[in-house]
């Protein structure tokens, strides 16, 4: 079994990836095989709606880019898990792009995603981080895909570096979200 997370946080070794890293550790400690992929602070096109996914139906985007490789690796995998922080009330725009673009490239090609997990994990400062939740939740439910729960919102009150180690909630949380993927990965595998 295998978990793909994205660090959609232009911060590589932010709160977000701290985040990542916990979910990850609960994983890897269950013999699930991780991979966390840095979108953040990489170019990142959205979706120009021009259909050539419906047409070819290959698993590409007629863009020639990373987004490609991002959506083979969501095939292959069992969980998905998208990290983002908030920005404006909002999630990055990398995260974006590879909500639209790999939600259509899944729709295009018969729904490969269908009954995979998918998980949410947002760092914010104060406000916004359930419109970020819910935006990365909509990639799954549109897509089919199950998502487990955690002990609260999949979140940690984290503004500057560090301050994600300092919110034991929102650590808690992440552990919590790690067992309950194993457990599930395990009762559908």
């Amino acid at each position: 079994m295998k978990a793909l997370l994205f660090n959609g946080s232009p911060r590589e070794n932010g709160n977000t990836m701290a985040m990542l890293q916990e979910v990850a550790g609960v994983l890897n400690k269950k013999n699930i095989a991780t991979e966390i992929v840095q979108i953040g602070g990489k170019p990142a096109n959205g979706c120009k709606a021009c259909g050539a996914c419906f047409k070819s139906e290959d698993k590409k985007c007629i863009q020639k880019d990373e987004m490609n490789d991002y959506f083979a690796k969501m095939v292959e995998a069992d969980a998905i898990i998208m990290g983002s922080p908030t920005y404006y009330a909002d999630l990055t725009p990398e995260t974006k792009a590879l909500i639209d673009r790999c939600g259509f490239l899944n729709i295009a090609n018969g729904g490969p995603l269908k009954r995979k997990l998918g998980a949410a994990v947002v760092a914010v400062r104060r406000a916004g981080s359930i419109h970020v939740f819910d935006s990365i939740n909509h990639f799954y439910l549109i897509n089919q895909m199950i998502i487990p729960g955690s002990s609260y919102w999949n979140m940690s009150l984290a503004r500057t570096f560090g301050d994600y180690e300092k919110d034991e909630e929102g650590i808690k949380t992440m552990k919590t979200l790690g067992e309950n993927i194993a457990w599930l990965l395990e009762k559908i595998n």
